[in-house]
């Protein structure tokens, strides 16, 4: 089954929480938290997502190499330049289903279309 969302107009986060509860099977009259889903989750339009200038600037992105000012940080922008606005579904959803065993089952099961 596939479940298409329009990001066109609406904010990140609140298609993010759509597609993660669709991800795990939430709407499903079957659901069973310890089996995935059988959908697959297509986001479309994600470059007219809604994004507010000042979020922007926005760390949303840390990596840490262990030595003295070795701490990256990686602001929205930043990575839309550079990877795109999936990228930024992408991260967002990932981080609102559980770290387990389904976790990469279920993003795999994530399309994002710009």
């Amino acid at each position: 089954m596939t479940y298409k969302i329009d990001a066109k107009g609406k904010s990140v986060g609140r298609v993010a929480t759509e597609a993660a509860s669709v991800l795990m099977g939430k709407t499903s009259p079957a659901f069973q938290k310890h089996i995935a889903a059988d959908v697959e989750v297509v986001i479309e339009n994600a470059s007219k997502a809604t994004i507010a200038p000042s979020k922007l600037g926005e760390v949303h992105s840390k990596t840490y190499s262990g030595y003295p000012g070795g701490l990256r940080e990686r602001t929205i922008g930043y990575t839309i330049e550079k990877k795109g606005y999936a990228e930024v579904f992408l991260r967002a959803i990932s981080r609102m289903i559980p770290r387990n065993r389904l976790h990469k089952i279920r993003m795999k099961n994530l399309k994002v279309t710009e």
